[in-house]
């Protein structure tokens, strides 16, 4: 049976309507592929909670989440399968910082389709899209 996984990703727009992607390093898992910033929720914490945690161990910033899902999708990869919760925030302190990912990245919603997704983002992306 496949390992579950539940995790968070922030969907982070700034003044400029621009969305923050991340480079997955080649040392993570679906290496070298776009994600929008986040990660696992851990046991006992609720959503909302765990992005703000990750944001901030990820990026090294504090962000403000929306109080609702923005997006939520369930994708099975080869090894896993995983339920992606994306929420959208914006960056209330601090500035993003590389330190898991290669890249960081501001793109208009428009452009987002000029980047190689990983598969479990993909319904997030498209929805952004269509929003316009």
């Amino acid at each position: 049976m496949k390992k579950q996984v539940k995790v968070v990703a922030a969907i982070v727009e700034n003044e400029q309507d621009e969305i923050l992607c991340a480079l997955r390093s080649p040392e993570m898992s679906i290496p070298n592929m776009w994600e929008f910033p986040g990660g696992k929720v851990e046991e006992n914490e609720d959503i909302y909670s765990a992005l703000k945690r990750e944001i901030n161990e990820e990026l090294d910033c504090e962000i403000e989440t929306s109080n609702k899902v923005f997006n939520a999708n369930t994708h099975e990869y080869e090894t896993f399968i995983i339920n992606l919760i994306s929420i959208k925030c914006k960056i209330v302190e601090g500035k993003p910082k590389l330190t898991e990912h290669s890249k960081l990245i501001w793109l208009k919603k428009e452009n987002l389709t000029s980047l190689k997704w990983a598969p479990a983002d993909i319904p997030a992306v498209e929805q952004l899209i269509n929003e316009s």
